[in-house]
């Protein structure tokens, strides 16, 4: 019977102290940053991961921040992506800053491959989402989220930058979807 006691109290510690944690720890979505997948493709120096990551995390930075220079100083400046240019995206991020406080994003990366050429160019695989505070409502909104995305980086002057996006746009746009002209 002793042993028993032993089983119900273990299963009684591990309860509480997976309820705490279930409780206390916010979900995934709400921590927002930039993360490496551990099973990542990286077919890419680690010079120029760090330095990509580096770019990401300066923008996520700004965006908390609000700072509209500083998050557009992500963006190549032959920037293209569906029609949009540099100059347009930041007319949607100026926006987006307005209507919105308290940016969050994640950002899981699982591949990086080095594009031959120069300037030096790289392919990074992006799953992730965007959300913010309304300053109308006062509640969460999502603003993109998207799944496989390929960001094409240019190395401009030893800053990595995003140029644009696979893929062209569709002529019709499927229900429901949307480009993602974001970081």
């Amino acid at each position: 019977m002793r042993w028993m006691s032993s089983i119900t109290a273990r299963v009684v510690i591990l309860g509480l102290v997976w309820w705490q944690y279930g409780c206390t720890v916010p979900p995934l979505m709400h921590r927002g940053g930039i993360m490496v997948d551990s099973w990542a493709e990286v077919k890419i120096d680690n010079a120029s991961v760090a330095g990509i990551l580096a770019a990401f995390n300066r923008a996520e930075a700004a965006l908390q921040a609000g700072h509209l220079d500083e998050l557009i100083d992500l963006y190549s400046d032959g920037y293209s992506y569906r029609g949009l240019t540099k100059q347009e995206l930041r007319k949607t991020w100026d926006e987006l800053l307005q209507q919105h406080r308290e940016f969050r994003s994640n950002h899981i990366l699982s591949r990086f491959v080095a594009v031959p050429g120069e300037p030096q160019s790289a392919e990074v695989t992006c799953s992730g989402s965007l959300w913010a505070i309304s300053r109308e409502t006062g509640e969460q909104v999502n603003i993109d989220s998207w799944y496989g995305e390929v960001h094409h980086m240019v190395n401009e002057n030893g800053t990595w930058r995003v140029r644009g996006h696979r893929g062209k746009a569709p002529k019709t746009q499927t229900f429901g979807a949307a480009p993602h002209p974001f970081f």
